[in-house]
């Protein structure tokens, strides 16, 4: 790593300016900077860089030239008002999680920032009765799914359910600290595998890297689609052999479930799901809700010629957002991506044979920059240069065998967005829809609550409203927190 080398290749690359600043340094700055432009792959950003300006100017020319359409009914199920199909799915889904051959993908790179805080989203704590931030809700769910299913297969030991956490740089060492204060929520330490998503340069609009200081390069996250190249990389710099994807095969996971960190109704893992897509034997499937209205403002998985995609709300026209199936009177593109994810372990290795092909996406930024003149740190007014982030939904239209399963919106979905007070998509709302959940438990589970009353039911009681039968006739008068079915009995 010397700096003749590096500054040869850069030179080459059109990225020499990144040192100009190299004899004003002290040796700790040379260092840094030599150490981060060591480890840049400057020809692939290069490469990221004018694909992603051609494939940006080639959808803006073909804009409407390919046909989007609405899912073939062949490629979508429900498990809306369908007992007899979920019962199915369910027993399929759990028969592979006793195998031991589930495991589960966090997507928890982001920061609370706008939700005022700056820990880590999972760390949140959305005011439930007991304070359980997201992560210990999750956890939770993995290790009630675990009992459930080694009692559905009659086995001694629980199987494993590994769960994969990617951070991003930034998140990474306090999410970490943070499951070692709370001991891993229960979960065996070695069964929870932290990793990081990648990052990539700060771009100016034509191309050059933005220096953030004279000694620093302005880096960003690569998108929640940087999950797949983050499968392969070290999980540790100290075994550089050893990856996610080895992981899985050490293990011999062979379904994986996806999702975001911000949903508090996520079913972790889930059996119906999963048996859905190794019934119908899909390599990659997402799970969808039906849009709220015609014009909700989300992404829409359907077609775009003969691939799968997901269809941003602004490519859909009024008219086509509206259209209604004549047979059921449903919206025909309804399908409202959730980022909820199947993938087979054979897939995410088959990703990096296409990744190429997939283009990054363009999102013009303003961001702090050094005057090349001057030396000074600027911070812009306006948007001065590009962050380049891939999405995760870019590898549906390379899947060979997909399927998509729609789910109930109020028991799958309620995403954590927006500041406290917000109205839509905020603490509130997650609250309350948690809470609304399970007091859907106990009254399908036979039981009564009275009004203004609110009982927090442990994911550790129950994972989806399994195992409440003895509460039938049960009338509840008191609100209160329930860790075991014994503690019930004192909020009658």
């Amino acid at each position: 790593m010397s700096y003749d080398n590096i500054r040869q290749r850069y030179e080459s690359a059109g990225q020499g300016h990144l040192l100009q600043f190299w004899p004003d340094l002290s040796q700790d700055e040379r260092d840094s900077l030599l150490s981060q432009l060591d480890e840049l792959d400057i020809e692939r950003v290069n490469r990221i860089y004018s694909k992603a300006v051609s494939s940006e100017k080639e959808a803006a020319e073909n804009a409407g030239k390919d046909a989007i359409e609405p899912l073939p009914e062949d490629a979508v199920d429900s498990v809306i008002n369908d007992l007899e199909k979920q019962k199915e799915w369910r027993t399929i889904g759990l028969q592979a999680i006793a195998r031991g051959e589930v495991g589960v993908l966090l997507m928890a790179g982001g920061q609370g920032s706008r939700l005022g805080s700056t820990a880590p989203k999972g760390c949140y704590d959305i005011g439930l009765p007991s304070h359980k931030p997201l992560f210990q809700i999750q956890a939770e769910r993995i290790a009630r799914l675990q009992q459930i299913a080694a009692e559905s297969a009659g086995l001694d030991k629980e199987p494993v359910i590994p769960w994969y956490v990617m951070t991003s740089g930034p998140t990474r060492p306090e999410t970490e600290a943070f499951f070692k204060k709370h001991n891993y929520f229960g979960l065996k330490p070695e069964n929870v595998i932290f990793f990081e998503q990648g990052t990539l340069p700060c771009l100016t609009m034509d191309g050059k890297v933005i220096l953030e200081s004279r000694s620093r390069v302005a880096v960003a996250p690569d998108g929640n689609g940087g999950l797949y190249a983050a499968l392969r990389r070290p999980l540790s710099p100290s075994d550089k052999s050893r990856t996610v994807l080895t992981d899985l095969d050490a293990r011999n996971i062979r379904y994986i479930h996806s999702y975001c960190v911000d949903n508090c109704l996520v079913k972790i893992a889930d059996p119906v799901f999963l048996g859905y897509c190794i019934q119908k034997q899909a390599d990659c499937a997402a799970k969808v809700v039906p849009k709220a209205y015609p014009t909700e403002s989300v992404g829409v998985v359907g077609r775009r010629g003969d691939k799968f995609s997901v269809l941003e709300y602004s490519e859909i026209s009024k008219e086509q957002a509206e259209r209604r199936d004549p047979k059921t009177g449903e919206l025909v593109f309804r399908a409202a991506n959730i980022v909820n994810h199947f993938y087979t372990t054979s897939f995410l290795k088959e990703v990096e044979a296409f990744e190429n092909e997939l283009a990054f996406h363009i999102a013009r930024k303003k961001i702090p920059y050094v005057d090349m003149t001057t030396g000074e740190q600027i911070k812009p007014t306006k948007p001065n240069g590009m962050k380049l982030e891939m999405f995760v939904f870019d590898v549906f239209p390379f899947t060979k065998r997909f399927a998509v399963l729609e789910v109930a919106r109020n028991e799958e979905f309620s995403p954590l967005k927006n500041a406290p007070g917000t109205g839509s998509d905020d603490p509130e709302t997650s609250r309350r829809d948690l809470l609304a959940q399970h007091r859907r438990f106990l009254e399908k589970a036979g039981a009564k609550v009275l009004d203004g009353v609110e009982i927090e039911i442990s994911p550790l009681v129950s994972y989806a409203g399994e195992g409440l039968e003895s509460l039938k006739g049960k009338t509840f008068t008191k609100s209160g927190i329930v860790e075991h079915i014994s503690e019930f009995d004192a909020l009658q």
